[in-house]
């Protein structure tokens, strides 16, 4: 089966194409590496391009002819996207629409879609399940929900096939693959603590601790790389041999504070990095955790790497790789 992967020299993307390949899948990514490293292709094939631009990733698509299409190329910090909407729009709603239609053209039946658990703004309840109302309080999220409508409704007229993939928080790595996050202005917790505890970032400011949860700080769902990966593969799997389409929560269903966080880092790393209160941020739910149990379900899924200390502790092995070989943040 030929997969074609937008934003796979970024960090989900790059390790979705390596787990793919491992598997016997031939694969092609496609990416402009604003946000991706040229190291994070490995051998893969290639095309150079941008999805705002609809004849490079028609000419990709036909020239490669996948038989599915794994969609990860978009923004995806919230501060930004209150900050600059349209930007957010173009790039995630525009590019996605490119893309789906240059699908189209090419009779591309599979399309696996990179969304996030922003759709759901503030959840009346927690865990969160799929049929949950989703109200996003900001336009990253607005923006992910916004092609997840399209999806739906060119399916209902059309051969496409989606399999749409919610994620609540990704952290992880893998250092054997040499594969992890290598963005130099990070704005993932994990990340950020880590940087901290090298020293590469003065301290960790945590945004609020005014929420109305056990501990006054945001709560959330961390999901292994490596996890959260192989989810992609087996809802490809899912849609395929169902003949339908589907959406689906991944996540471990338990929370952590941004507070116990920094406490279970702190362990790990046996570093005490200074730790500042600040204010809350625009457009952060106090507590998103998920329900997974359909995707336990209905696939093959089941995650592997789903203790806390595992993801830090991989996070860490990561960041102390990245500081001893700090050329990789530039290409």
């Amino acid at each position: 089966m030929k997969i074609f992967i937008t934003g796979g020299a970024g960090y989900i993307g790059s390790y979705v194409a390596y787990l793919l390949r491992n598997q016997d899948y031939e694969i092609a990514i496609f990416d402009n590496l604003e946000n991706g490293h040229r190291w994070a292709l490995k051998d893969s094939r290639f095309y150079f391009g941008d999805l705002r631009n609809f004849n490079q990733i028609l000419d990709a698509i036909y020239d490669f002819k996948p038989d599915a299409i794994m969609h990860f190329a978009a923004y995806i910090k919230v501060e930004e996207s209150v900050n600059d909407p349209y930007k957010y729009y173009e790039n995630n709603v525009l590019g996605s629409l490119n893309l789906i239609k240059a699908a189209l053209l090419n009779k591309v039946k599979y399309f696996i879609f990179s969304s996030t658990a922003a759709v759901y703004g503030i959840p009346k309840n927690i865990p969160v399940s799929e049929n949950e109302t989703c109200m996003p309080i900001n336009p990253y999220g607005q923006s992910k929900l916004m092609v997840e409508n399209i999806l739906k409704d060119i399916s209902k007229s059309s051969f496409l096939k989606f399999g749409i993939l919610r994620y609540f928080n990704v952290a992880g790595a893998d250092v054997k693959a040499k594969l992890g996050q290598a963005n130099k202005k990070p704005t993932h917790l994990i990340t950020r603590v880590l940087r901290a505890a090298l020293g590469k970032i003065p301290y960790i400011e945590i945004y609020g601790t005014d929420y109305p949860t056990k501990d006054g700080t945001c709560i959330r769902d961390y999901i292994h790389i490596k996890d959260l990966a192989q989810a992609h593969i087996d809802v490809l799997n899912y849609i395929k041999e169902e003949d339908k389409s589907d959406i689906f929560n991944v996540g471990y269903g338990k929370g952590y504070s941004v507070k116990e966080i920094i406490d279970i880092a702190k362990k790990i790393t046996k570093i005490d990095f200074p730790v500042k209160v600040g204010k809350r941020r625009k457009g952060d739910p106090p507590i998103l955790i998920a329900n997974a149990e359909k995707l336990k379900k209905l696939t093959n899924w089941e995650p592997k790497y789903n203790k806390i200390e595992t993801i830090i502790e991989d996070a860490w092995e990561w960041e102390k790789y990245l500081n001893s070989n700090p050329t990789l943040f530039e290409y």
